[in-house]
């Protein structure tokens, strides 16, 4: 499902203002007009007109965050069962493995006491000349497939566990390694290096890896969920309540110095799935943008209109913020747009630190005309000056 915010570049919570000032900036700079090298830019600017259309009418907006959410969910359950499924095959190819791995150990084993007795024996009727030569004993011929063993190679060796698998050829070189390195050992240090592997041993190194180690269960995947917060939980750190998409509510501490986009994540409180370890809950913290107030990082931005006589001459007005009002100083002389900012009246960050309280002036005139004005800003354009 296209991600309509995404193409826009805005936020899942931006406000009207916002969405339509990143529609206007994004179709100037695609349109076709200004860009007719390229072949795809009528599709793009298409797409950027079907998405402020959808997101701009508050009901289909409602509707679309609706259907994507569903569609999130749904991918969300397919990503798990697709990775139940793997780990299964995972534990049936570990068993398996296990299972051959100490089967050709127990032949291997068998092998080697077979050749050793036949040894034995072989020794033994040398010592005793006998007038006639014996037969080769049963056992030293059985013993013969131990030779052969002892000419594998480690690929060999781990190819009749695994069979042809990257689990396979992730193990024989592992394998390999270890030979070379005890044969190097050996010629580098003389009599006193070790030998090198026989596969026997190879084998008994393999079965304890596998006996040993299990690997680690998969672990479900996380829920990811917004919490619409107010600025004034922030300040005052009060917990707030995130439904999940199954229903359960989660309380949502806000301690830490948190701001807009901040994730906070609830170990241990997501998918519950048979064979997996459980998930966390990343909430992701949205603050609620008001007539009055919006947050940028740790500052808190508010509008203050002033009248012109105000603006011109300065003055002294009471500021609303989150939590009281504040007096502040307006410089003579103050345009709209200049900010006025207050220290330590902004959000908390996670050392504590405030940020500020950013104060933006806007010059209002009057609801009726003046004529005393009128004829001042008359005389003024045509330089007549009283």
């Amino acid at each position: 499902m296209r991600d309509f915010y995404s193409v826009l570049g805005v936020r899942r919570n931006a406000g009207a203002d916002e969405i339509k000032t990143a529609w206007r900036n994004k179709a100037k700079s695609v349109h076709p007009d200004h860009n007719q090298d390229d072949p795809e830019a009528s599709h793009r600017f298409a797409e950027i007109g079907r998405a402020y259309e959808i997101l701009k009418d508050p009901e289909k907006r409602t509707h679309y965050d609706r259907q994507r959410e569903k569609a999130e969910n749904r991918m969300r359950e397919q990503t798990i069962l697709q990775q139940r499924q793997a780990a299964r095959e995972a534990a049936e190819r570990a068993k398996e493995a296990k299972e051959n791995a100490e089967r050709i150990l127990a032949e291997l084993q068998r092998a080697e006491a077979e050749k050793a007795k036949a040894e034995r024996q072989s020794q033994t009727s040398q010592a005793q000349p006998q007038p006639q030569p014996q037969p080769q004993p049963q056992s030293q011929a059985k013993a013969k497939p131990a030779g052969k063993a002892g000419a594998e190679s480690p690929e060999d060796v781990v190819a009749r566990i695994f069979g042809d698998s990257p689990e396979a050829a992730a193990v024989a070189e592992s394998l390999r390694r270890e030979d070379q390195a005890a044969k190097t050992e050996g010629e580098n240090g003389g009599l006193s290096g070790p030998a090198p592997l026989r596969p026997i041993e190879l084998i008994s190194a393999l079965v304890r890896r596998l006996r040993g180690v299990q690997p680690p269960p998969e672990t479900a995947p996380d829920i990811l969920v917004d919490a619409q917060v107010a600025i004034s939980d922030l300040l005052n750190r009060s917990p707030v309540t995130v439904t999940l998409p199954d229903g359960r509510d989660l309380r949502v501490n806000l301690d830490g110095g948190l701001k807009d986009g901040d994730v906070v994540r609830l170990k241990g409180q997501g998918l519950k799935v048979q064979g997996m370890l459980r998930g966390d809950v990343a909430v992701t913290i949205r603050v609620q943008k008001t007539e009055k107030f919006r947050t940028e990082g740790y500052d808190i931005h508010t509008v203050l209109p002033i009248t012109l006589e105000d603006a011109v001459l300065g003055c002294e007005a009471t500021v609303e913020t989150p939590t009281e009002p504040v007096q502040v100083t307006i410089p003579p002389w103050s345009g709209s747009d200049q900010v006025i900012r207050i220290d330590d009246l902004g959000l908390a960050d996670a050392e504590g630190k405030r940020g500020v309280l950013a104060v933006e002036l806007r010059v209002l005139l009057w609801e009726k005309p003046d004529e005393k004005v009128t004829d001042l800003m008359r005389l003024m354009r045509h330089g007549l000056f009283l």
